[in-house]
C-alpha cells in the first residue's frame, strides 16, 4: 500500500461514542492514540490504547503500539471495532516481573528442571537467541466441540503446546496447539456464557486469517487471573520482543528530550506526589502516612470550617455543593454495579492504586471507592457522617473526615491510611 494513501477508520469510545479520523496507511496505534487524545483534549501519559474488539466472538486485545491499523483493520470482521481506552498495564511487566512471572511456571527448554534467575527473566524473553518457557495446567477446548481438557501446556518460542502423557515435555509426547506467527492473543469477554468455559480467565489464539468463526480459535482457560496474564505477557513477549522494549522506551526519551517547561501539564494522581502536611506554614515530608492521614482530616476539617464561617456568596448552599462536586471528576462513575467496576478496573489494567469512585447500591447516602492492590479488586465504603450540622465523608469509621469526595480522592493520592495501597491512577472514561 502507499504511504500517502488516506484511509477512514472510525474508533468508538467506552460510552459508545465514536469519531472517524482520516489515517495514513502507515499510521501506528501509537500515532492513532496521540492524535485521539490530542482531538478529545485529553492528558497523554502514555497509557491510552487502542482495542480490537469482536463482540460476536467474545474476544478483544489492546494492539501493540507500533501495529499499523491499516493492516490490523483488514484482518478484523464487520462487527469488528476499535476502542479508544485506557491500559495501565500495558508495561507493567518491564517495571515489576516478579509480579508477572510465578516462579513456578518459567522453565528453560533446554534444561527439564533448571530455573531462570528473576533478575535475568526479561533478557531472557528478549534475547532471540535464548529459550525461555511458560509451563502449567490449562483447560483446553477441543476445537469444533464444546468440551473442555484440563492438559499440562507449554509456550515457546516456536508455540504453543500441550503433553499428550501427563507432565512429559519429552518431544514424543508434545503436540502443537497453536502458532505464534500470523496470530494473536486476546482476552475471553463472557468466555462462561460463549463458549461454556470452566472459569473467567480465558484467552484465546486467533489465527489472523480468522474472521467471523469459532470453530479455528484456539480457547484456553486459567485458574486465575495471575496465571492468564503470565501466560498472555509471554506471547506478547516471545512474539515481539525487542519491540516491546522499544515501545516501552519510547516516550520515556521523548519526555528526556524535551525541556522541562513544554512537558504536558499530568493530572494530579498520575505524578509521584510526596506526602506532605500544608496545614501550618511550612510543608513537612511525613514519615508516617497514617498519622498523616489523622492531621490532615482534622486541617482540613478547621479550614473548611473557617470558610463557611466567611460565608458563601454561592447561589448553591456550600454544604449541598459539597455533596455534588465529585461529580465533574473523571473517577466518578456514578450509579454502576460492582460486577460493572470490575470489568472497568480489569479492562484498564490489574496495577496497584487503580481506582474509581460511584454510588452505593446498598446505601443510596453513601459512595464507595473500588480499588485494585495485588492484581484484586477491593471495595471500600464511604459514609456521610455529621458534625457540628455540617456533612462529612469517611470510609475510615469518622477517623479521618473530609468535607466533600475531591478532598478525600487527593488525600489518599498522598496517604495510603487505612487503604493497602495510595491512590495512583483513576479509571477514566473519554467521550469522542
Amino acid at each position: 500500500s502507499v504511504p500517502f494513501m488516506l484511509q477512514d477508520v472510525k474508533v468508538f469510545s467506552e460510552d459508545g461514542t465514536s469519531k472517524v479520523v482520516e489515517i495514513l496507511a502507515d499510521m501506528t496505534a501509537r500515532d492513532l492514540c496521540q492524535l485521539l487524545v490530542y482531538k478529545s483534549h485529553c492528558v497523554d501519559d502514555n497509557s491510552w490504547t487502542l482495542v480490537e474488539h469482536h463482540p460476536h466472538l467474545g474476544l478483544e486485545r489492546c494492539l501493540e503500539d507500533h501495529e499499523l491499523i491499516v493492516q490490523v483493520e483488514s484482518t478484523m470482521g464487520n462487527e469488528s471495532k476499535f476502542l479508544f481506552r485506557k491500559n495501565y498495564a500495558k508495561y507493567e511487566f518491564f517495571k515489576n516481573p516478579m509480579n508477572f512471572f510465578p516462579e513456578q511456571m518459567v522453565a528453560w527448554c533446554q534444561q527439564t528442571n533448571g530455573s531462570i534467575p528473576q533478575s535475568q527473566l526479561l533478557q531472557n524473553f528478549l534475547n532471540s537467541s535464548s529459550c525461555p518457557e511458560i509451563q502449567g495446567f490449562l483447560h483446553v477446548k477441543e476445537l469444533g466441540r464444546k468440551s473442555w481438557k484440563k492438559l499440562y501446556v507449554c509456550l515457546r518460542r516456536s508455540g504453543l503446546y500441550c503433553s499428550t502423557k501427563g507432565t512429559s515435555k519429552e518431544p514424543r509426547h508434545l503436540q502443537l496447539l497453536a502458532d505464534l506467527e500470523d496470530s494473536n492473543i486476546f482476552s475471553l469477554i463472557a468466555g462462561k456464557k460463549l463458549y461454556n468455559a470452566p472459569a473467567e480467565y480465558g484467552f484465546c489464539i486467533k489465527p489472523n486469517r480468522v474472521r467471523n468463526e469459532t470453530k479455528e480459535l484456539r480457547l484456553l482457560c486459567a485458574e486465575d487471573e495471575q496465571s492468564r496474564t503470565c501466560w498472555m505477557t509471554a506471547f506478547r513477549l516471545l512474539k515481539y520482543g525487542m519491540l516491546l522494549y522499544q515501545n516501552y522506551r519510547i516516550p520515556q526519551q521523548r519526555k528526556a528530550m524535551l525541556p522541562h517547561f513544554s512537558t504536558p501539564v499530568r493530572s494530579v494522581s498520575e505524578n509521584s506526589l510526596v506526602a506532605m502536611d500544608f496545614s501550618g506554614q511550612i510543608g513537612r515530608v511525613i514519615e508516617n502516612p497514617q498519622s498523616a492521614a489523622l492531621e490532615e482530616g482534622h486541617a482540613w476539617r478547621k479550614r473548611s470550617t473557617r470558610m463557611n464561617i466567611l460565608g458563601s456568596q454561592s447561589p448553591l448552599h456550600p454544604s449541598t455543593l459539597s455533596t455534588v462536586i465529585h461529580r465533574t471528576q473523571h473517577w466518578f462513575h456514578g450509579r454502576i454495579s460492582r460486577e460493572e467496576s470490575h470489568r472497568i478496573i480489569k479492562q484498564q489494567g490489574l496495577v496497584d492504586g487503580l481506582f474509581l469512585l460511584r454510588d452505593s447500591q446498598s446505601n443510596p447516602k453513601a459512595f464507595v471507592l473500588t480499588l485494585c492492590h495485588h492484581q484484586k479488586i477491593k471495595h471500600f465504603q464511604i459514609l456521610p457522617c455529621e458534625d457540628d450540622g455540617q456533612i462529612f465523608f469517611s470510609l475510615d469509621d469518622g477517623n479521618t473526615k473530609f468535607s466533600d469526595l475531591i478532598q478525600l480522592v487527593e488525600f489518599y493520592q498522598l496517604n495510603k491510611g487505612v487503604l493497602p495501597c495510595k491512590l495512583k491512577h483513576h479509571c477514566i472514561r473519554v467521550a469522542l
